[in-house]
């Protein structure tokens, strides 16, 4: 599989190697992310908009929607949609939180690397350093690059949710004209 990798992308072993254990784990945290958000994505624009339909669909066939089975039923509902369509947001949220504060750890981890050469070799000669600052800088850029794109996808999801439950509220809502023929 790896071989698989560097024949496509001949520059991410190096990479791997520059930025040390703690790149593997934000490309794996990125990963993890990326197949949520991918999987909010179709959510959204495959699933949804059957569910919404149906639940339409169910709302409208109601007779009296005025009954407090009839709202209670309308409640239902629309918590069951806003439930599902809040599915692994906070879980998106909390890997882009992380991965700022993995890139920094691997920075301490590139620092430590540091110290530690100066103290074996004895002196700041930029050959025994080199190899902590690739491993704090290229951490620190995996996990802001990999936090900056999941955090605007993921605010782009739950400002999503949010209009959804706005538009659900408003489409499953008693016209005034019903309620004033009902106490005609």
């Amino acid at each position: 599989m790896l071989t698989l990798i560097d024949n496509i992308f001949p520059w991410f072993g190096d990479m791997l190697e520059l930025g040390g254990d703690i790149l593997l784990l934000i490309i794996i945290v990125a990963a993890i992310m990326w197949a949520l958000i991918l999987e909010r994505l179709v959510y959204f624009n495959y699933i949804l908009p059957t569910q919404q339909s149906t639940i339409i669909k169910i709302w409208q066939q109601r007779t009296n929607k005025l009954s407090w089975t009839s709202q209670h039923l309308r409640s239902l509902l629309i918590s069951r949609v806003i439930r599902s369509s809040q599915t692994n947001l906070e879980l998106i949220k909390t890997l882009v939180k992380v991965c700022p504060l993995l890139g920094l750890l691997g920075t301490v981890m590139g620092m430590l690397e540091i110290f530690d050469a100066l103290a074996i070799t004895g002196n700041n000669s930029a050959r025994s350093t080199a190899g902590g600052v690739s491993k704090a800088t290229v951490s620190t850029m995996a996990g802001m690059v990999v936090a900056i794109s999941g955090l605007m996808i993921s605010n782009h999801l739950s400002n999503k949710a949010a209009l959804l439950r706005n538009q659900l509220q408003k489409r499953l809502t008693v016209s005034k004209t019903a309620v004033t023929a009902v106490k005609e």
